[in-house]
């Protein structure tokens, strides 16, 4: 199956299963809208488990069918190609990291795609040692929110196998002063999983930005403390 092949393939699957009572009820988890067909997960799972069958089926072409349905920008034409990459870690290698690099500027718009890509499919690259976790430094600055919010939330599976919470703490900190609410979910969800591997170095970092770090950091970062304990990390007035 060739990727034109596999984008029609996952289109017609889409209109066939589409429901509109669905995906206006999807509609209220995205800020940004919900451009999709409210497929079911059910249905979703059903033609993963069918493509992946396909053992010819390689990471490249999935990731140029992906691209092909950025375009459209369909929620589940996306999530559909993601749900394959998720399961081809194995065949993973140098080109297919830079290609996904690049498909931010393509349609990677809402944070479910986003966190698909930075939970399991993104720490391959750095688990394989295809990439090194400093291959996501450039990402740190990139003009598109939800590219810089997968860089936090991509070390902490990394983090969380080698333990070397310092390490990617001093990757992470110049996001503390990122504008964006999404960015800032990201930032925090990585400190709280730094803080219950090794509290001290997340802690230092808590104290120097409090007075200028978004507060939604802080919401996210200190949830599994207790309520006295967060107190000092509170904005002085």
């Amino acid at each position: 199956m060739n990727a034109k092949e596999l984008a029609e393939k996952i289109t017609s699957y889409c209109i066939a299963n589409a429901n509109e009572e669905n995906a206006r009820r999807y509609d209220r988890f995205f800020k940004e809208g919900y451009d999709g067909y409210g497929i079911t997960t059910e249905n979703v799972t059903k033609l993963l488990s069918e493509l992946l069958r396909d053992k010819s089926l390689k990471p490249e072409t999935v990731i140029e069918a992906l691209e092909k349905h950025l375009i459209t920008g369909k929620y589940e034409e996306i999530s559909i190609p993601l749900g394959l990459l998720l399961k081809m870690g194995k065949q993973f290698n140098a080109q297919h990291f830079e290609t996904l690099s690049g498909i931010f500027a393509k349609g990677i718009n809402n944070w479910a795609h986003a966190d698909t890509m930075a939970m399991n499919m993104l720490p391959e690259f750095i688990l394989r040692k295809i990439v090194n976790a400093e291959d996501f430094i450039p990402w740190k600055t990139s003009p598109y929110k939800f590219q810089r919010r997968c860089v936090p939330v991509t070390y902490i599976k990394a983090m969380k196998k080698d333990k070397n919470v310092p390490f990617y703490l001093s990757l992470v900190e110049s996001l503390m002063t990122d504008k964006e609410r999404e960015v800032h979910q990201g930032v925090g969800w990585f400190l709280r999983e730094a803080w219950k591997i090794q509290p001290e170095p997340v802690e230092v970092i808590l104290h120097t930005y409090k007075n200028s770090a978004a507060r939604l950091i802080y919401q996210y970062a200190t949830e599994k403390m207790t309520k006295e304990y967060r107190l000092q990390f509170r904005a002085e007035k």
